[in-house]
């Protein structure tokens, strides 16, 4: 029996087997395009899924974000990287995810080939594995199969220096265990249900719901000395509250920053050293050249730039500020890394890093403060923003303070606060003697971590940074 045949337009007719022909070459041409959790970090092995953005069936643009994820670190949003249809969500709202699992997919129009498919790429190497001169064929996975993706993330994490043993533990744990006061120790007795026995937040979680074998508060075994003398009864002391009062719940961030604080604390042995600096010239001077600096580079000169050029010389000169402790080895970090504290609109702090700051000029650095500092205000910031700073700026002048007690960012050992600029009295040496005048005068406190910045070391930095500034030459061009 002849086919029927299937009219597709007025112009041209196709029998039916012909038709069907025509949908499988159209579908061939459509991919589908796997999203996965991005790598964010080297301590972050796992997201929580904030809020989807894209429904099923939305059409997705490319860079346009699908979902909000949170980390104990920042919340971010997740972009397509493609143009096309989400056809799949794989998680619910509230779900932890790991690194490298597929979250979603998106189907697209354009013959693209599927994500998921390894690829295989010759590289040359002096030697290949069997000990010949020719080159080694090496698969070279560009996107790998879903099984795999957990294994390589894992693979490349290190064990992070707030243990006492062996394990891997993700900062979500960490901040649980933390809250319920789950020691060291007993994470350790714990049967991970992760990869390769990764301790995940179900398990911790169905822990501390359990019935505890071991006291609620335990020592820990990296703390101070200090520490082991807290009885547990005062860490579980339970005050009560009268009177007429407001009842806030804390938000997520708020609840990070405060556990980080309280962690640094514990962790790093807090001293601060304090100097006063002139700086009369830096003021004169940017009152001189601001607004021929905004008309040219399309920006405003604020102080924060000169502050971060001053530190990053200033490291530059005395390498062992610029550290991380693991354990009981110093960690010398050879890129100046400088963190800018910048207050959110809801009062919150959040720290953007400028990368290599010792090898930006001013135009440079002020190009990176602002651009940070907006986009860390909008919520914009990406990810790998806020991760490997080195030494941290805390401008407390900004809100009228004259000098602060800044508590150190982990993992770094020192951090500089700035405080409010102002005219006083001072005396002033000339060749003509001594005498009396309007400077500008300011703050500087530089808090360190005394087990490996001993007095000496911290107290001559911040001294070196007041002279740098004050050393400022007013017929400086721009």
């Amino acid at each position: 029996m002849p086919a029927e045949p299937v009219f597709l337009n007025s112009e041209k007719r196709l029998t039916f087997p012909e038709s069907i022909q025509r949908l499988k070459n159209k579908l061939r041409k459509m991919a589908r395009i796997e999203i996965v959790m991005p790598k964010m970090g080297e301590s972050i092995v796992e997201a929580t899924v904030l809020k989807w953005l894209k429904n099923v069936g939305d059409s997705v643009a490319v860079d346009e974000p699908i979902m909000e994820i949170a980390t104990d670190k920042v919340d971010s949003e997740v972009p397509s990287q493609v143009e096309g249809k989400l056809t799949d969500r794989r998680f619910r709202e509230g779900d932890v995810v790991p690194v490298g699992e597929v979250i979603a997919i998106i189907e697209t129009a354009g013959g693209t080939k599927e994500l998921s498919q390894p690829k295989k790429e010759e590289v040359k190497s002096p030697l290949s594995q069997n000990g010949n001169d020719k080159p080694a064929t090496v698969e070279k996975p560009v996107f790998r199969p879903q099984e795999k993706r957990a294994e390589i993330a894992a693979s490349h994490i290190r064990p992070v220096s707030n243990t006492s043993g062996n394990r891997f533990y993700s900062p979500l744990v960490l901040n649980i265990a933390r809250q319920e006061s789950v020691s060291i120790s007993e994470l350790e007795s714990l049967d991970g249900s992760g990869l390769n026995g990764r301790v995940t937040k179900k398990d911790i979680l169905s822990y501390v719901k359990g019935p505890r074998s071991k006291p609620a508060i335990e020592v820990r075994k990296s703390e101070s000395v200090a520490m082991e003398g807290k009885s547990s009864a005062s860490a579980a002391k339970v005050f009560s509250h009268t009177g007429n009062m407001e009842i806030v719940e804390m938000d997520r961030m708020r609840k990070m920053i405060a556990e980080n604080m309280v962690y640094s604390k514990d962790v790093s042995a807090h001293v601060t050293s304090f100097v006063e600096a002139d700086v009369t010239a830096i003021v004169n001077w940017r009152n001189r050249v601001k607004g021929e600096f905004e008309k040219r580079y399309g920006q405003k000169l604020t102080f924060t730039p000169v502050f971060a050029e001053a530190v990053a010389k200033a490291l530059r000169e005395m390498p062992m500020v610029n550290v991380s402790v693991d354990g009981d080895r110093i960690l010398v970090k050879k890129d100046i890394n400088i963190g800018i504290a910048v207050a959110l609109r809801n009062d919150n702090l959040i720290v953007p890093v400028i990368r290599n700051a010792d090898q930006l000029n001013l135009i440079g650095l002020s190009s990176r403060v602002n651009d940070l500092a907006a986009r860390a205000r909008d919520g914009k910031l990406k990810l790998e923003e806020l991760e490997g700073g080195t030494y941290t700026i805390s401008n407390v002048g900004t809100f009228g303070n004259v000098m602060g007690t800044p508590i150190i960012m982990q993992p770094q050992c020192a951090i500089l606060a700035t405080g409010a600029i102002r005219k006083k009295p001072a005396v002033v040496e000339s060749p003509d003697g001594d005498m009396i005048a309007i400077r500008h005068m300011m703050f500087l406190s530089h808090s360190y971590d005394h087990r490996v910045i001993d007095g000496a070391l911290g107290g001559r930095f911040v001294r070196r940074v007041a002279d740098i500034l004050e050393e400022w030459n007013p017929d400086r061009e721009i």
